[in-house]
């Protein structure tokens, strides 16, 4: 997938699809919020976790990894 460090265009392809499943998932939770659906918003919450999830493992595969700080942690 990736050769010395360069993503190639399958990589970007895939990552691009992980991208737009997130964004797809978060619209829908934030349309939970917004109305006060709260158990869409739970459903919603679990499958934009799930979405996040899978572009993070996408990422880690390819050998990009993220430090996350206690900092950061919400």
């Amino acid at each position: 997938m990736t050769v010395s460090g360069i993503l190639d265009d399958q990589a970007l392809r895939r990552y691009r699809e992980l991208l737009d499943a997130e964004d797809a998932a978060f619209d829908d939770l934030e349309h939970a919020y917004e109305e006060g659906d709260r158990s869409h918003f739970e459903s919603d919450l679990a499958a934009w976790k799930d979405a996040l999830g899978q572009k993070l493992s996408f990422l880690q595969l390819l050998g990009i990894d993220l430090p996350v700080s206690a900092d950061s942690q919400v």
